[in-house]
C-alpha cells in the first residue's frame, strides 16, 4: 500500500487558495449584498448590522442547530424581514450578483495545483472554509480560483455545518464527517487563530500560508509556514 503523510488536508478558502484583504473584500460584498436586497427596503446600516449580527449567532452556535438556522432566525428578527420571502432572493445573489466582490480579491494561478497535489499526498482533501456562507456562495468564491465543490471531498457551509471558526469542534466536526482522526490531518490556512490555533487545539498539524495573513497576538503560531509558492514545495515534499 502506497504510504500518505496524512488521510486528509484541509484548505481554507479566504486568504489562502483566494488572495485578499478581508477588509476590502468585505466592503465589496457588503455593497454588492445592499444592491441586491434593494427591494426589501432595508436601509445598508440595518442591513449590515443585521448580517453581523447573524455572523456573531453562527460563530456562537453550539452544536444544536445548523448554521443557516442560525442565521436566518437572528437576521430575520433584528431587520424585521420574512426570512421564507427573502431566501430565492439571497441564492441568486450567491450564484451572481455576488461576482463583483471578486474585484476585492486576487488570482491564484497555483490555487489548483495546490488542491490537486493535496490529492496526491493524502486519501481525502476538504475545502474547510469558515461555514458563513451557503455552498452556493463558497462554489461562487472558488470559481474565482478555478476550483469547484467536486475538486473536494468535502466542502463546509452553512447548511452542513454546525460550528464555525475560531470553535475547535468544527475542525473536529469536518474530521468526523471525513472519517479520520483530526492527528491525521493537516490544515492550511491564512489566519494564525481562526486556522492555525483552532485546528492545533482540535489535535491537526498545520501549514500557515503568510502571503494574506491574519496574525493572532494572543496566539503566535511557531510551526510550518510560508507563502504559498512555499507550500507547493511543502506539498510536493511531504
Amino acid at each position: 500500500m502506497e504510504f500518505k503523510p496524512y488521510n486528509a488536508i484541509l484548505f481554507d478558502l479566504d486568504g489562502t487558495l483566494l488572495p485578499m484583504q478581508q477588509e476590502e473584500f468585505t466592503a465589496a460584498y457588503f455593497h454588492a449584498l445592499a444592491t441586491a436586497l434593494a427591494p426589501f427596503g432595508i436601509p445598508p446600516g440595518a442591513l449590515t448590522a443585521g448580517v453581523w449580527q447573524g455572523t456573531a449567532a453562527m460563530v456562537q452556535n453550539d452544536g444544536r442547530r445548523t448554521n443557516e438556522e442560525v442565521f436566518w432566525a437572528r437576521f430575520a428578527a433584528d431587520c424585521q424581514v420574512d426570512a421564507a420571502a427573502m431566501r430565492p432572493t439571497v441564492d441568486a445573489f450567491y450564484t451572481g450578483g455576488f461576482d463583483a466582490a471578486r474585484t476585492a480579491t486576487q488570482p491564484n494561478p497555483l490555487a489548483a495545483r495546490a488542491v490537486a497535489l493535496a490529492h496526491q499526498k493524502a486519501p481525502l482533501v476538504a475545502l474547510a472554509t469558515n461555514p458563513l456562507f451557503p455552498l452556493c456562495g463558497q462554489a461562487t468564491r472558488m470559481r474565482w480560483v478555478g476550483l469547484t465543490p467536486a475538486d473536494f471531498d468535502l466542502v463546509t457551509s452553512y447548511e452542513s455545518d454546525c460550528y464555525c471558526k475560531p470553535n475547535p469542534a468544527y475542525y473536529r466536526s469536518v474530521c468526523q464527517r471525513l472519517g479520520v482522526d483530526p492527528a491525521t490531518c493537516l490544515m492550511i490556512g491564512n489566519d494564525e487563530g481562526e486556522d492555525m490555533h483552532a485546528a492545533t487545539a482540535a489535535g491537526l498539524a498545520c501549514y500557515w500560508v503568510t502571503d494574506c495573513a491574519i496574525p493572532c497576538q494572543n496566539h503566535p503560531w511557531q510551526g510550518n509556514r510560508g507563502t504559498f509558492a512555499d507550500l507547493i514545495a511543502f506539498l510536493e515534499n511531504l
